[in-house]
């Protein structure tokens, strides 16, 4: 069915001007009607029957009734507000209180207690169910909670309605009451439709890239001088809900119909204290850094993962002996010891303890548990100004009279849940949504759908209503009329100011390996690394610890030797403790140990025999197990500093192990060599980008230029669990790749290319052992080797059907010459895998050349950092400023 065309609020009242009495489903709609009344009018115009019956005092009655009930009941708070909930619900629907306890499956000992309390609380439900309009006067006395109506009694706070008998009634949208609202109606009243027999035609759906972009667009349309006219309809509890609130306080817009009081900073900071005192000891500087600034306590970035327990700092200190003594206070003197501590008053807050009978009660966990489920289950009023921007939620909300109405996001969060009780009628209650839905798009004398196609790389659904109300086939908003936006400058001013600084941009001219991984994975991401303080982390920590071991060993292996291993191992618990608690000591202990006798180990067995072939190496940085031992260390070999202007690289070897072999320690988990060389591709580069095998080899080449060399990484700590079993192989722990001075055209004609083939599959061996080296060089000698690494496609190439021929004329019958030629390419694409050749590192340089330009051109502002890396979407694994990368921005 097509989107019936809503009446809009001048025509409504158009239609019911001359009635005495008029009622609505929703209040927004009847106070537009009453906003446009010209004619003097004693009493109530317009209302809902909601406020009929309760008057202007009207309130959430959900709540009202648990207050009550958890005060005089001993039941469970989350079986108190579950049966609260059923109960108001099947009253609703149903229209009689004790409606729920038909419902066998929903009656327990907690449901009848809300039932009998609920019948002496003056809930609206129950005013409703006590209230009447008669046509030709209104009553609110006595009335039983099965329907009967009762003519007599005391007439309700809100004031005397008329009783003259021409008294005329009109219900506008009556299909949109519940059976409770529809039981205080007449018998006799004139029924007024909400939509007209007209279809509507929607407005096109301006469909951005980014929930930010539709933010930007929104603060472009609004200003102080239009907040009044404006409203914005959203998910109230989505994303768009917190970025306009902020958008919008940061640019002095005023707005209400936004933040509640749990979202008040000092509320929130408060429950995360209570939490805090049984998280164990096992929390956090950065689980608790929300709470610490509102207590304006700035811990160092430094801290920020290790323990709470082992940071030294005033601020710190204070939460500590809070929590210490946390269940020796009240829930009173908690809020006012963290009030003083703050700074600041929390009346509201103490006033609902109160409320909720838990001021005077000791703090403990299960408590603790309810407060927090309490404040997250039900919305505590608060005192807003109304006046700015409205913020209305999508979900609550049918009617919007503002002149201006943006509709944000309309995606499937729009939807409400289907209801899952039996005394609801499904099928009624969902053309109820409909019906609203169909009149909230309708709001406004000019409405603007801004939506997105897509979040996250997944397509946005929108709302499942849509899929009841127009004709087309669609699956994503651009499928329907709609109008494409691509980002754009802001043009209202808002945003961080800027000052010219009259010096010219540094010039970046080296970039380590980590950098540029960072770099191409994410320029923005990168930028953030540079600009941000990053905190200590725990493999950080233990990897340096390792390293300066092997640093010192090299150094002074004799030291060591005599040192005991368990004092090296406390020492280094030492440094670390404050990163992981206590029953994982042992854990840790063995595999400190373990790491320490491994690295050991390799050095004995495989360590460098001489140092001649370096000259001196100024000494770099500090090392931990040379303070330990009061002992120097100043061995050319380790940790040695290169920093290349003409390459633009830069870097540290931890061992030089021989004029042309490389190695770095590493403490993960192992790699093999392709992954190695496919992590270092350049175009397109990899989606875990790691070029420091590359970037090392092409810095040490030009020190032995026409050398065969090797990068090494040793995986101390892989074959942990060999070792415990007792059957390691140090071997298993080391990943080698070559760097091979010659083009790969080059090295296919070679004779270690030959000698690779001879140590091949069988029939590999077989043919090439029978072709002999000088017939293997011939068969190549004008032969290029394909780009490609596909298997299918190497076997498709021309080059494949060349050497297999010539192969095949230069054996004999014996061998398997098709075969082993087969053989013999997949294992020179296997060499071509593992390792680099002169064209990989020259084509590795040019790209350093061309990140380092674009770098610097970013640095002087031509150009924004991008979130996208050259690969596209970065790898989100590989970020360490998650949070400032906007979702959809590039």
């Amino acid at each position: 069915m097509p989107i019936r065309r809503a009446k809009r609020a001048e025509s409504l009242y158009a239609e019911v001007a001359e009635y005495d009495l008029v009622i609505t489903p929703d209040a927004p709609l009847a106070s537009a009607i009453n906003r446009r009344l010209d004619r003097p009018h004693f009493g109530t115009f317009a209302t809902t029957p909601r406020r009929l019956a309760a008057g202007r005092r009207e309130q959430a009655e959900d709540r009202h009734a648990f207050l009550k009930l958890v005060t005089e009941t001993d039941h469970d708070w989350k079986a108190v507000a579950y049966a609260v909930g059923n109960v108001l619900q099947c009253w609703e629907h149903q229209g009689r209180l004790d409606a729920i306890l038909e419902y066998d499956a929903y009656v327990d000992d907690a449901t009848r207690e809300v039932v009998e309390v609920m019948r002496t609380l003056r809930t609206t439900s129950k005013r409703l169910s006590e209230y009447a309009i008669d046509g030709d006067r209104t009553t609110d006395g006595d009335r039983s909670t099965d329907g009967d109506r009762s003519t007599d009694g005391d007439r309700m706070a809100d004031g005397d309605r008329s009783t003259d008998d021409d008294r005329s009634i009109a219900v506008v949208g009556y299909d949109q009451l519940t059976a409770l609202e529809r039981s205080v109606l007449p018998d006799a009243f004139d029924r007024v439709d909400l939509f007209t027999d007209e279809a509507f035609d929607y407005p096109p759906f301006h469909v951005f890239e980014s929930a930010t972009d539709i933010v930007t667009a929104l603060l472009d349309a609004v200003s102080t001088r239009n907040a009044d006219r404006v409203a914005v309809v959203l998910d109230g509890e989505g994303q768009y809900s917190s970025l306009v609130e902020s958008a919008l306080e940061a640019a002095d817009i005023p707005f209400y119909g936004g933040p509640g009081f749990v979202d008040d900073s000092h509320h929130r900071a408060f429950v995360r204290l209570l939490r805090l005192g049984f998280g164990g000891s096992e929390t956090t500087v950065g689980d608790v850094r929300p709470l610490l600034a509102q207590l304006g306590v700035d811990v160092p970035m430094a801290d920020r993962d290790r323990r709470l327990s082992a940071v030294d700092d005033p601020g710190v200190e204070w939460l500590r002996t809070f929590c210490d003594g946390i269940e020796d206070r009240t829930f009173a003197g908690a809020l006012d010891a963290y009030a003083s501590e703050a700074g600041v008053e929390l009346e509201r807050f103490d006033a609902e303890l109160r409320e909720l009978g838990l001021a005077d009660e000791p703090v403990t966990a299960g408590a603790v548990d309810r407060l927090a489920y309490y404040l997250q289950t039900y919305e505590v009023p608060v005192n807003r100004d109304n006046e700015g921007v409205l913020l209305a939620d999508a979900k609550s909300s049918a009617y919007v009279d503002r002149p201006v109405v943006f509709h944000l996001g309309m995606g499937e969060e729009w939807t409400h849940s289907a209801p899952k009780r039996p005394w609801v009628d499904t099928e009624t209650q969902f053309e109820r949504y409909v019906g609203d839905f169909q009149r909230l798009l309708q709001s406004g004398e000019r409405r603007y759908y801004l939506v997105r196609d897509s979040a996250g790389g997944e397509p946005v659904t929108p709302c499942l209503y849509f899929g009841d109300l127009l004709d087309e086939e669609f699956e994503r908003f651009s499928d329907l009329d709609s109008v494409e936006h691509r980002r754009r400058p802001r043009s209202n001013g808002v945003g961080f100011d800027r000052r010219p600084l009259g010096v010219d941009a540094e010039t970046v001219e080296t970039v380590s390996q980590s950098a540029l991984n960072s770099y191409v994975n994410s320029p923005r991401d990168y930028l953030f690394g540079r600009l941000l303080d990053s905190p200590d982390r725990e493999r950080f920590v233990e990897g340096n610890l390792f390293h300066d071991f092997a640093e010192f060993y090299v150094n002074h292996p004799g030291v060591v030797a005599d040192a005991d291993t368990d004092d090296l191992v406390d020492a280094m618990l030492g440094e670390t403790e404050a990163f992981f608690s206590a029953s994982d000591e042992t854990l840790r202990r063995r595999t400190y140990r373990i790491g320490l006798e491994l690295i050991a180990e390799y050095l004995d067995d495989e360590g460098p025999a001489s140092d001649d072939f370096l000259t001196p190496a100024s000494g770099w940085g500090t090392n931990f197990f040379a303070e330990h031992f009061d002992e120097p260390v100043d061995s050319p070999l380790t940790e040695r500093w290169f920093e290349d202007d003409s390459l633009g690289v830069k870097g540290k070897i931890d061992l030089v192990r021989s004029p042309t072999q490389l190695l770095d320690y590493k403490s993960g988990r192992k790699k093999r060599p392709t992954q190695v060389v496919r992590g270092a591709a350049t175009d397109p580069p990899a989606d875990a980008p790691n070029f420091q095998a590359a970037l090392y080899l092409t810095y040490y080449r030009t020190l032995r230029p026409d050398e065969r060399l090797e990068f090494t990484f040793f995986h101390f700590l892989d074959p942990i669990d060999d070792v415990v079993a007792g059957d390691a192989d140090l071997d298993d722990a080391l990943t080698t790749v070559s760097y091979h001075p010659v083009s790969f055209d080059e090295y296919v004609g070679s004779r270690d290319a030959y000698e690779t083939l001879l140590d091949g599959y069988t029939d590999c061996r077989e043919t090439f052992d029978d072709l002999g080296y000088q017939g293997y060089v011939d068969a190549v000698a004008d032969l290029s080797f394909p780009e490609t690494t596909d298997r299918d496609e190497l076997r498709a190439s021309e080059f494949a059907e060349r050497f297999t021929a010539a192969v095949d004329v230069g054996t004999s019958g014996a061998v398997d010459a098709e075969k082993g030629a087969d053989q013999a390419i997949r294992a020179l694409n296997g060499v071509r895998k593992r390792a680099f050749f002169r064209g990989d590192l020259d084509a590795f340089e040019s790209f350093v050349d061309e990140r380092l330009d674009e770098l610097n051109r970013r640095r002087a502002g031509e150009e924004r950092f991008p979130v996208e890396g050259l690969a596209g979407e970065p790898n989100y694994r590989r970020v360490d400023n998650r949070d400032l990368l906007l979702e959809g921005d590039r």
